[in-house]
């Protein structure tokens, strides 16, 4: 089995851009919001997280279904 670079290179891109989005749509209120997610504590953090995976994989599965 080959490690396929170019997809691997794309989906770390996609995951960029995915991540700057909020900052570039949202930017006058990102600090606010995170702000109020500093003030949350690492339980609920993990939790969020723990979902956003969660739902990734959901996704990649239907995809390449």
């Amino acid at each position: 089995m080959d490690f396929n670079w170019k997809t691997f290179i794309t989906a770390l891109g996609l995951a960029f851009v995915i991540e700057g989005l909020p900052y570039f749509l949202f930017a006058e209120r990102m600090p606010k919001i995170l702000a109020m997610l500093a003030e949350r504590p690492p339980s609920f953090l993990r939790g969020m997280g723990l979902m956003a995976m969660i739902i990734g994989l959901a996704v990649l599965l239907v995809v390449r279904a």
